[in-house]
C-alpha cells in the first residue's frame, strides 16, 4: 500500500494535475474532469488492493514456520474482479509435503475458493442490480469501470443461490390487536422445465409454458405514507415468495406461522385476517394458527360480480346493487334466486357458462364474501394484486420473457429477500456457510502447536513481530502483519 501511494504521489499527481490544467483550458468540459479525477483514484484503489494482497502472500513466502508443511513450487498471476474494478496481482502456488497437494494458501485465508474469480463485494453488486432489472444489467453493475460479466454467470451465481430462513427471535415480541395475511400468485412464462425443449402440448395444442409463483405477506395494517398523502402503505410487512406444491406449499405457509410465533403475542391478538382470492393452496393456510378469518379480498369479488352483470347493458347497475345486498344481508337462496333471474336473459353457451362460473365462485365463498361486505372492525382491503405486480410481475412477468422452474423459483425468493429488506452481502456470504468443505481443508498451514509455543517465547522479548525488524516499520503494518498471524493461527 506505501508503495502504490508513493507511486501516486510521483506519477498519479501528475496525471491529476494535466487533468486540471486541461479543464482550466476549456471550463465546459467538467465530465472530462469528472473522468479523469475518478480514473486516478481507481487506479490508485485497485493499485492499493494488489500491493495488500501481495503483502501477505509474501509473508507466507517468506517465513516457513507459518507454513512448516509447505512448499513453494511457482508465483502466479491472478486477477480478481472486485466492485471498484479488476485486481491484478501475483500469488505463490504451494505444495504439501506428505499429501502432494497443490494450493494457494493466501486463496485459503481469503476464503476464495478454487476458480473463483469475483470478490463478494462485487457479487453482491450484480444481485443488486438482477433483483431489480435483468441478468444483463446486473453483469454490467457488478463494477464501477466497464467491466462486466456475462448475463451467463449471472445467471449460474442466481441459480446457486441458497437463502437463510428468518429464524430470528426478538427479546420482545409485538402486541397487536390485528394481524393480516394476504397471499396471491403470479403465473410466469417458461423457456423450458429441466432443459430446454421439455414443455409438452396439452390437448388444446397449447404449450404447457405456465408456472406459479405463491406470494404471502404478513403485515400489521395500514397507513398514510405520508399526512397529507393519498396513498397508503402497509405497516411492517414481510414477504414470502416460493414455487412450491404439495408437501412444498405446506412448508411455505409453516414459514409463515414460524413468522408470526416468532414475532408476535399470538394469545394477544384479536383475529388474525387472511385476505385472499379463494384459491384451494390458499384456504389450506387456515389450519396453521388457530383462529384464522379468511376474508374475500374485493378485487376477485368485484371482478365476479361485474362478470355477472356484463350482459345487463342499462340495469346492470341496479342487478349489481341487489346481488352485493344478497350477499350482504340475506342467504345463499336469496342470491341465487338474483342469478336466475339474470341468467335468464341469455341464450348463449358462453354466457351461461359465464354465469355458472362466476356463481360457483361466490357461493364457494360465500362466508368470506359477505365478512368483506359487512366491514367488520378489523377487516382492511386486500392488497394482494397490486403487490403480485409489484413484488413479482414487475420483474417476472410484465414484460416478454421466459423463465426455467430453477430460474424463476431462485428470483423469486430472491425478490423476498429484497423486499424484507435484506442484505446482499451478507446473503453472497451465507452462500459459504452452505457450501460443503473441499476434501483436504480440515489440513493447517503449519503446526498450530510449535507455532504457538515459538511464539510464546518470542512475545516475551520482541513482542508480536519478533520476526521482523519492528524499529524499520511502521505500527499500522505491525497491527496488519499481526492480525494476518492470527488468521493463519485459525486455519
Amino acid at each position: 500500500m506505501i508503495k502504490s501511494i508513493q507511486q501516486f504521489q510521483t506519477e498519479g499527481v501528475k496525471n491529476l494535475e494535466k487533468v486540471f490544467v486541461d479543464y482550466s483550458s476549456d471550463m465546459t468540459k467538467i465530465a472530462e474532469m469528472v473522468k479523469g479525477v475518478k480514473d486516478s483514484v481507481i487506479n490508485l484503489g485497485l493499485s492499493m488492493i494488489a500491493e495488500e494482497l501481495e503483502m501477505y502472500d509474501e509473508y507466507l513466502r517468506e517465513h516457513k514456520q507459518a507454513r512448516s508443511e509447505w512448499y513453494i513450487e511457482r508465483r502466479d498471476e491472478t486477477t480478481l474482479l472486485t466492485s471498484l474494478g479488476s485486481v491484478t496481482y501475483r500469488k505463490t502456488l504451494f505444495k504439501n509435503k506428505f499429501t502432494g497437494k497443490y494450493e494457494y494458501l493466501l486463496d485459503r485465508v481469503m476464503g476464495i475458493e478454487k476458480h473463483e474469480r469475483m470478490t463478494e463485494d462485487a457479487e453482491a453488486e450484480i444481485l443488486r442490480e438482477t433483483v431489480q432489472t435483468s441478468y444483463r444489467k446486473g453483469g454490467i453493475s457488478a463494477c464501477i469501470t466497464e467491466e462486466c460479466v456475462s448475463k451467463e454467470t449471472v445467471m449460474n451465481k442466481l441459480h446457486a443461490l441458497e437463502f437463510p430462513k428468518n429464524n430470528e427471535k426478538p427479546e420482545e415480541k409485538k402486541v397487536v390487536d390485528y394481524l393480516y395475511i394476504d397471499a396471491d400468485e403470479d403465473h410466469i412464462s417458461l423457456q423450458f422445465r429441466e432443459r430446454k425443449g421439455d414443455l409438452v402440448r396439452l390437448e388444446n395444442n397449447r404449450k404447457n409454458n405456465n408456472a406459479i409463483v405463491k406470494l404471502i405477506y404478513v403485515y400489521e395494517g395500514i397507513e398514510k405514507e405520508a399526512p397529507e398523502s393519498k396513498r397508503n402503505k402497509l405497516i411492517n410487512p414481510y414477504y414470502f415468495c416460493r414455487v412450491c406444491e404439495g408437501e412444498e406449499n405446506r412448508k411455505l405457509w409453516d414459514e409463515v406461522y414460524e413468522y408470526i410465533e416468532n414475532h408476535y403475542e399470538v394469545s394477544k391478538i384479536k383475529k388474525i385476517y387472511l385476505n385472499a382470492d379463494g384459491g384451494a393452496w390458499i384456504e389450506s393456510g387456515k389450519k396453521g394458527i388457530a383462529g384464522i378469518t379468511y376474508v374475500l379480498d374485493e378485487f376477485h369479488l368485484e371482478k365476479a360480480i361485474t362478470k355477472l352483470t356484463s350482459h345487463m347493458k342499462d340495469s346492470r347497475e341496479d342487478a349489481r346493487k341487489e346481488l352485493y345486498e344478497a350477499i350482504r344481508k340475506k342467504k345463499k337462496e336469496d342470491f341465487e334466486e338474483v342469478i336466475d333471474r339474470l341468467e335468464g336473459c341469455l341464450k348463449d353457451e358462453s354466457g351461461l357458462k359465464r354465469i355458472k362460473d362466476n356463481r360457483a365462485y361466490i357461493l364457494s365463498n360465500w362466508t368470506a364474501a359477505k365478512l368483506r361486505l359487512n366491514h367488520k372492525t378489523g377487516i382492511k382491503g386486500c392488497s394482494a394484486e397490486g403487490h403480485v405486480s409489484h413484488v413479482l410481475s414487475s420483474r417476472m412477468s410484465s414484460r416478454p420473457m421466459g423463465w426455467s422452474i430453477q430460474g424463476m423459483s431462485k428470483m423469486a425468493e430472491l425478490r423476498a429477500y429484497y423486499y424484507n429488506g435484506g442484505d446482499m452481502l451478507e446473503l453472497v456470504r451465507y452462500q459459504k456457510e452452505k457450501l460443503p468443505k473441499a476434501v483436504g481443508c480440515e489440513e493447517v498451514i503449519y503446526s498450530c502447536e510449535t507455532m504457538l509455543r515459538e511464539e510464546g517465547k518470542r512475545r516475551r522479548t520482541l513482542g508480536n513481530m519478533a520476526n521482523m525488524p519492528i524499529y524499520s516499520i511502521p505500527y499500522p503494518q505491525i497491527k496488519k502483519i499481526s492480525n494476518f498471524k492470527a488468521h493463519i493461527y485459525g486455519l
